[in-house]
């Protein structure tokens, strides 16, 4: 399956009256951002607070709504009435819900027969005679409605002018009906929404304009390879496998963890700082894990331990009335932290792994790892990731590329940037170009090349690479040294994997031979074993022959595939002097399983 960006279509002629931003919506933050029409450039937009990363909190709190930065503050003061994680409940029945994270802040409930999910808070200030006062129910629709109002709100005081549309980026497996109820809640926030786009594509979008703005490119813009996107979140781990060629992304496989991120690591940090308050106030303080507020104190103060150590190597917890009026502070390490949460580390690692296993590929295939969300900003995973995949996959986050970008605003910038490329065209026209007979692109699920060399001694020569969307055409020059009649053979690639040992030169000292008495066996010695991906010659597609080529001439051949996978090829020389004319040959397309490969 293809990307769901589709191709846009053709402009109005009529300048659209559009306002469009990127708005990346997540359980744990949510981000605004917008690509300029002079400068072409996506930036990330600030709030009226200075934040960037805000987070999808609403707080009650004697009759005002606070939202953002300010709610999160409230987690410890007035849990009840506070709002969070809520985003992957839209368009979801009150039995299908999960609602582990909303533990520490207003719990769901159900509402219209358990069709919806709410939440209950006092919304209002408390009246004269009442207890506690008139608590309201609101519907995650509702919530989302005040959630999305107040980011557009933000983003037209930011631009000076009002803000009426946006491209949203969702999860991968966000179902129709969520889609749906998404919405219908930006509609009623005054939000145009023009697509929805998968977060991990956005977060791909954003880091290939950066680079073909800044011309950092040392490959040509449109370099076929094979993307991992892992979108690294709050709450949740997305992991998209995504094959670029000729500009398209293709997604082969995908892979989800709905208890994986952050707050994972949040929790690790938690229970350490738990257990040396324990230790070292056992007598004098509750252990701060058994009372709610003290539990969300240090579940705040965790989260920015874990922010402070991605960027140094030691960070401090401080805490003031942590429990029983105790003041709590200790200082930790990244050594430290990264071998208590080793096995959370490792688990990142692991889903990445199986998203390859997915898309039925091989770390080798793997040409560049990006890491996006919040999570990814720990440089354990990257340091975890480049031990499991070859040195020829390039890793890309904070910890290996000082010039990355930030992993938090990527999808933010994917979304500006598809945002500023469709908001001129009527929203059927964006509709009708994201329709799936347009979106899933049939693409090869092999390779195509040439098969050269002597019969027993024969190499394969890769054209068109296996994940190419089609229709494609491809060209290729092969140089005849000797001249002469020349016979080219089209055949498809088959992947292979090959292991060979390199053995390693036991020395002793400067450069002589181990001693003959050591005979303990160090694994160090043993063969090193090296794997490398090869493509062999399968089936032979097509053969093709020249009479009379040119000594030292060259011999172009053009591999055409068409939608439905038939294959054109057209073999000719060319260059000074060149006889006119070639030789043209096709072969009938097999057809297009339904999943859009061949």
């Amino acid at each position: 399956m293809s990307d769901d960006t589709g191709s846009p279509p053709e402009p109005q002629s009529q300048e659209s009256s559009r306002i469009a931003i990127g708005l990346a919506f997540g359980n744990s933050n949510s981000s605004i951002a917008y690509t300029s029409q002079t400068e072409g450039k996506a930036e990330v937009i600030a709030n009226e607070e200075g934040d960037r990363q805000i987070p999808s909190i609403l707080s009650y709190v004697a009759g005002e709504e606070f939202q953002g930065t300010q709610a999160k503050e409230q987690i410890a003061r007035n849990p009840r009435n506070t709002i969070a994680f809520w985003r992957d409940f839209l368009g979801k029945g009150f039995g299908d819900v999960d609602p582990s994270n909303c533990h520490a802040s207003a719990h769901p409930v159900e509402m219209d027969g358990g069709q919806g999910v709410g939440f209950e808070v006092q919304e209002h200030d408390v009246v004269e005679g009442e207890a506690e006062g008139k608590k309201s129910t609101l519907s995650v629709s509702e919530v989302t409605t005040r959630h999305l109002r107040r980011l557009a709100k933000s983003a037209s005081d930011y631009l000076g002018k009002s803000v009426n549309a946006a491209v949203i980026t969702v999860p991968y497996d966000f179902t129709d009906a969520q889609k749906a109820a998404l919405t219908s809640a930006a509609q009623a926030a005054g939000i145009e929404v023009l697509q929805f786009i998968p977060e991990p594509v956005a977060a791909l979008l954003g880091h290939d304009a950066k680079i073909q703005q800044a011309g950092e490119q040392t490959q040509p813009q449109h370099h076929d390879r094979t993307i991992i996107v892992a979108d690294l979140g709050g709450t949740r781990s997305d992991v998209a496998v995504i094959a670029s060629r000729g500009g398209m992304y293709t997604t082969l496989s995908t892979a989800h963890d709905y208890e994986l991120g952050g707050a994972t690591l949040d929790k690790v940090l938690v229970e350490h700082a738990a257990k040396a308050f324990v230790k070292q106030y056992g007598r004098a303080g509750a252990d701060p894990r058994t009372n709610e507020r003290s539990l969300a104190k240090l579940t705040i103060e965790a989260e920015a331990v874990r922010k402070a150590l991605s960027l140094g190597a030691s960070a401090s917890f401080s805490v003031e009335s942590l429990s029983d009026g105790i003041d709590f502070s200790l200082s930790v390490n990244r050594s430290r932290f990264e071998l208590l949460a080793n096995k959370t580390l490792m688990s990142f690692t692991r889903l990445i792994e199986s998203a390859v296993q997915k898309a039925d590929l091989d770390v080798l295939d793997i040409d560049t790892i990006l890491l996006a969300g919040g999570a990814s900003h720990t440089p354990k995973i990257a340091a975890n990731l480049a031990s499991r995949f070859p040195a020829t996959t390039t890793i890309i986050s904070p910890s290996t590329d000082p010039h990355a970008l930030n992993p938090s605003e990527l999808t933010a910038r994917g979304a500006a940037i598809q945002a500023s490329l469709i908001q001129g065209f009527e929203h059927q026209d964006i509709e009708d170009s994201t329709e799936a007979v347009v979106t899933v692109t049939p693409h090869l699920s092999q390779a195509i090349g040439l098969v050269t060399g002597k019969e027993g001694e024969e190499s394969f020569a890769l054209i068109v690479e296996p994940d190419t969307p089609v229709p494609v055409r491809r060209t290729a020059q092969i140089t005849v040294p000797a001249g002469g009649d020349v016979l080219v053979r089209l055949a498809e690639g088959v992947h292979h994997i090959s292991v060979s040992q390199a053995e390693k030169a036991a020395t002793n000292g400067a450069g002589g031979k181990a001693d003959d008495d050591d005979d303990s066996e160090d694994e160090d010695d043993e063969p090193e074993e090296v794997r490398s991906k090869v493509f062999k010659a399968g089936k032979v597609l097509a053969e093709a022959g020249l009479r009379g080529v040119k000594k030292g001439a060259k011999v172009e051949v053009q591999v055409s595939v068409a939608g439905d996978l038939g294959v054109t090829v057209v073999v000719r020389e060319v260059g000074a002097g060149a006889q006119k004319g070639g030789v043209r040959g096709s072969v009938e397309g097999t057809g297009v399983a339904q999943n859009g490969s061949a």
